[in-house]
Parts: structure tokens; C-alpha cells; sequence
């Protein structure tokens, strides 16, 4: 059964993560991606660890380029330009997150090609956007994290000193904002018969990604001096007789059962965590007090007692625990294929599962070039000018 963007051909000349992340929901969704690699490939694919003698492959590359084909080429050269030209005709989207001005040099640029090519739906992912003092500084996940305020949210609570989290969180959340943005796009170009250029910047995403709770002290105008900071609180990490959990207490039914959970009568009279209003205002104390009752008992016995008494609850896993947890196994959630080169991987399924159309992990990551000489026979190429190009260093194949 064929995924619900079957049919739709997208054009990946990204790098790094926040790109190639987003056009693999794509191509997990069905879509035909194919990538766009220098002759020397993608740089990550030796970001960190390589795991693989031939040096094509990191775990960081496989789990953002999945199931795409690769077309290897100096997009530069005069054959470059050529091929590009052809393979812009033919897709519905393309997808780049190059500097500011580059495209435009190479003749990619957004107004050109939208022009000549009305239907496409043209991609432009950024560090900060195309306009304002920064638009020239250079940007990594560490960068956004610093102005968008994610880097003060995790600030230690006894410090302040503000903390980066150890995730390139600002590069997978603009993937998923951007993928959405293409299914968007898509809709509107079945109504319109127009394509639209889409611009996506990391940090216009994570200030958004961050507002509804991150930032509530800054929503009401004129208000901000009299609200409390959300986050100027313990986290919600318990340490327990042998491990540790997490667990919320929201509502007052979610409070009352942490109270039964605890064994103590008298912290369901504690005026301070009466009411929700109240369990806001003096958080610091509330999750300070939970601690203490935490601490007396395992683990096992916490996550009984406060399932009894349904108060949202977890054991906090370490990352070698997760692959074998029951709730990951029950779901399927990790699934395992030949990655060529490398042997046997893992990777997490599709989050977006559909009924109709399914969406599937389409296969491994490619090396570099793979599809070189399959996508230039798509576009009419002989096979001795195939030959020439690879000779001329204009394109590179698997094998070259």
C-alpha cells in the first residue's frame, strides 16, 4: 500500500540535519526524494562515529536519509547546472537550507525557478531567516538554542546559569515544522494549481515551538513583571530507594491520588497544595515534599502505587533501556533492516502512522551516488554520456 504522498517527487539539496531530517518524513510518507550530494557527499555522513570500512556511513546519516535515492554531482559545473535544470522540471518540491545568496549564485534561487516553473513548491530552510542584523552569522542547533530562550529554560535552578540540552533539538523541530509545511503546501497546489515558497527559520520555529508555557509570562502586554516564570522551579525527576520517576499532579484528582499514593493523611490538609491555583504558586515546595515521600520507596512500589491511584507516571529509562522497554516493544516502535556496508541497524517507525496509506521506513540510507546512473537514464541520458560525466568528474556513482 503506498504512502499518502506516493507520486510526489521532492528534491533534496540539504545538508546537516534540520533538511535532510524533514525530507525523510517525506520520503517515509511515500514521497520519491531524491538526494542531491557534492562529489564528496553529505557532511555528515562523517559527522562523529563513521561505522562503516568503505567511511560512507554514520548512525547520524542513516537516521536522517533513509529510504532516499542519491544523485552525486558538482551542481557547479556546466553538466551540473544542466542536470539540475532538468530534475527542477520534474519535481513537485524542492527543499534547500544553504546560506543566504547561495542558491541564487547557482542559479536555484527561489524567484527564478518559481517563475519558470509555476507548480513547484520551492523550500528554504534558515539559522535566523533572510533578513535582520544576523542574517550572515553562521548557525548550529547551539546558536538557536542561545536566542531562543531554550538555553535559559534549562537554566539550574539554584545558579541560573543557563543550560544547553544535550539534543540538537532546534534542527529536529524545524524538520518537523518544515514537513508539515509541505503537506500544507501540497494541499493548496491541489486547490490552486500554484506552488508557494515556503521559508522556515530555526529560530522564528523555536520561539514558537517554546511560547505556549516556555514564554506565558510574556503573553499578556504590560503584565509581565506580575507573572510568575513557569520553569523557576524544580524539574520533575524523583529519585527513588533505587532508581528514579517522574509524575505529575496537575488537577486536583491527580494530587488527591498522589496523597492516597503517599500513605500520610495529613498532606491532603496541607493548605499550600489545596488547589491548583495553590500547587502553581508554591511549586518549589510542592515538588520538594513529594521528593521526600519518593525517596522512602522503590521505584516498583511508586509506579503501583500511583497507577492504582492514577497519577500520570513513569520510570525514567536510560537510552539503554529503551529499546527493550514493554510499552517500545508492545508498539513496535523500533524497527530493524540490512543497512548495506554496515550490517544490521535500528531505527524508530514512522511517528504518523495512517490508516489508508500507510508510512514506512522505504528502505536504507543510499551511499553516495547510489542512484547517479538510474536517475540520469530517467532523464534521457545515454549511457556514454553517463560515462562522460563520470569521467569529467561532474557526477560520481557508487562504484566511482
Amino acid at each position: 500500500m503506498a504512502g499518502p504522498l506516493n507520486g510526489v517527487r521532492v528534491l533534496d539539496l540539504t545538508g546537516v540535519v534540520s533538511g535532510p531530517y524533514a525530507t525523510m518524513f517525506l520520503a517515509d510518507q511515500g514521497a520519491d526524494v531524491l538526494k542531491i550530494e557534492p562529489i564528496g557527499g553529505d557532511i555528515t555522513r562523517r559527522s562523529r562515529a563513521v561505522i562503516d570500512k568503505a567511511g560512507e556511513f554514520s548512525a547520524l546519516f542513516i537516521s536522517s536519509n533513509r529510504g532516499k535515492r542519491s544523485l552525486s554531482i558538482d551542481v557547479k559545473s556546466e553538466t551540473g547546472r544542466e542536470v539540475m535544470a532538468k530534475l527542477v522540471a520534474q519535481s513537485d518540491v524542492l527543499v534547500q537550507n544553504f546560506r543566504p545568496g547561495t542558491t541564487e549564485r547557482l542559479g536555484l534561487g527561489a524567484d527564478e525557478l518559481r517563475q519558470r516553473h509555476p507548480r513547484l513548491i520551492y523550500v528554504s530552510i534558515s539559522g535566523v531567516g533572510d533578513t535582520g542584523p544576523y542574517v550572515k552569522k553562521r548557525v548550529y542547533d547551539p546558536i538557536i538554542q542561545a536566542l531562543s530562550g531554550f538555553a535559559d529554560i534549562q537554566s539550574q535552578p539554584v545558579t541560573g546559569r543557563p543550560q544547553m540540552i544535550r539534543t540538537i533539538v532546534c534542527d529536529k523541530t524545524t524538520a518537523v515544522f518544515t514537513a508539515q509545511a509541505v503537506s500544507s503546501a501540497l494541499y493548496a497546489r491541489e486547490k490552486t494549481g500554484r506552488g508557494d515558497h515556503v521559508q522556515v527559520a530555526m529560530l522564528d520555529t523555536m520561539i514558537s515551538y517554546l511560547w505556549p508555557e516556555g514564554m506565558m509570562q510574556y503573553t499578556v502586554v504590560g503584565a509581565e513583571a506580575t507573572t510568575m516564570d513557569p520553569n523557576d522551579r524544580p524539574d520533575l525527576v524523583f529519585k527513588t530507594f533505587d532508581g528514579y520517576i517522574t509524575c505529575g499532579t496537575i488537577s486536583d484528582s491527580e494530587w488527591q491520588g498522589f496523597c492516597k499514593a503517599s500513605g500520610d493523611p495529613e498532606l491532603t490538609t496541607d493548605e499550600r497544595f489545596a488547589t491548583p491555583g495553590a500547587r502553581f504558586v508554591n511549586a518549589t515546595a510542592r515538588i520538594n515534599k513529594m521528593q521526600e515521600y519518593i525517596a522512602q520507596h522503590t521505584t516498583a512500589e511508586w509506579l503501583e502505587r500511583l497507577d492504582a491511584a492514577d497519577v500520570p507516571c513513569a520510570p525514567i529509562l536510560r537510552r539503554s533501556e529503551i529499546v527493550d522497554n514493554e510499552q517500545v516493544v508492545a508498539r513496535g516502535i523500533i524497527a530493524e533492516f540490512e543497512q548495506p556496508g554496515v550490517g544490521r541497524v535500528r531505527q524508530p517507525k514512522p511517528a504518523a502512522q495512517f490508516a489508508a496509506n500507510r508510512s514506512v521506513i522505504g528502505g536504507p540510507a543510499p551511499r553516495i551516488g547510489e542512484h547517479t546512473r538510474e536517475v540520469l537514464r530517467e532523464l534521457a541520458y545515454t549511457e556514454a554520456e553517463i560515462d562522460k560525466m563520470i569521467t569529467e568528474k561532474s557526477v560520481r556513482t557508487a562504484t566511482s
